[in-house]
């Protein structure tokens, strides 16, 4: 149980909640663990959401599939990190994202519900978690601006500095969190196209990078 606390308190979800409270509040919350291995689908596009996803150990990516199949990443999580807020949320019952786990993965479910309607035992918690579910619903809406953002540029250039830009924040080293497939895949930009412009900004002394890591010079 401390384990899990120690992994939860990392996520605004669980800002303000004391270890003494969190057992009770696992129960309260209808809470269950699951095991996926390497390229299981955690949730399936289409599939139900009435539930909210903190990653134990592992991570996932985010994906969104169009009409004809092409899939784009549009994030990858990680331990401590949460999925499916958003939906359960805005009520809506069916995901429009398919959830996969990127390598062998530990999710531990909550049920939505629980955690907007306080229940008959009146825990303290739940005003707590109410106020911090706001916060994370906000802060996903400023992720998802900045992801338009970067898609809004013309270049592949354009969108990868921008991409860095929101990556690095104030740092001049900073790590991203794809490889080469996903970022393309994550920048709607051809992959082979887009190795070929980060040597191009390498060359022009604009960066330096290995494999994910880099530096704006």
């Amino acid at each position: 149980m401390k384990k899990i606390f120690e992994i939860a308190k990392i996520n605004p979800l669980f800002q303000g909640i004391a270890l003494v409270d969190f057992e009770h509040m696992l129960n309260c919350l209808s809470t269950r663990t699951a095991m996926y291995r390497k390229g299981d689908m955690i949730l399936l596009s289409g599939g139900c959401v009435n539930f909210v996803g903190l990653i134990l150990s592992g991570s996932v990516k985010i994906i969104r599939e169009d009409v004809s199949g092409n899939a784009t990443i549009l994030a990858k999580l990680t331990v401590s990190e949460i999925f499916g807020e958003v939906f359960a949320c805005a009520e809506i019952l069916h995901s429009t994202v398919t959830v996969q786990a990127v390598e062998d993965t530990e999710v531990l479910f909550i049920d939505y519900s629980r955690i907007i309607m306080s229940c008959t035992s009146a825990c303290n918690f739940h005003t707590q978690l109410i106020k911090n579910m706001l916060k994370l619903v906000a802060r996903k809406n400023i992720m998802l601006n900045q992801k338009l953002e970067i898609l809004s540029k013309r270049t592949t250039r354009d969108k990868l500095l921008c991409f860095f830009d929101f990556q690095r924040g104030a740092a001049k080293e900073f790590t991203v969190p794809f490889n080469r497939e996903e970022m393309a895949s994550y920048l709607c930009v051809d992959r082979s196209a887009m190795s070929n412009e980060l040597c191009k900004m390498r060359d022009d002394g604009l960066l330096k990078f290995n494999r994910n890591q880099f530096e704006i010079m």
